[in-house]
């Protein structure tokens, strides 16, 4: 099974974290960075993907902890 991708998106009361295709929140944090750091263990531990989104909702920042399809050669 496919572990969902990990939002963190603006919300009313501060920053959430959001399972993608998730009509709920999470988590609700008050900074973004406290959603960010909540998003990531949550991501690691699902071996999914981290989608950092800004406030005006476009995606800023991207973070992959599964079977990337695209690793870095190296």
């Amino acid at each position: 099974m496919a572990s969902k991708n990990q939002h963190v998106v603006p919300h009313k009361d501060g920053w959430a974290v959001k399972g993608e295709g998730n009509s709920r929140a999470t988590s609700v944090q008050p900074t973004q960075q406290k959603a960010i750091d909540v998003a990531r263990e949550i991501a690691q531990n699902n071996q999914a993907e981290l989608v950092i989104h800004g406030r005006d909702g476009q995606i800023r920042a991207k973070d992959s902890y599964g079977n990337d399809p695209f690793p870095p050669k190296g």
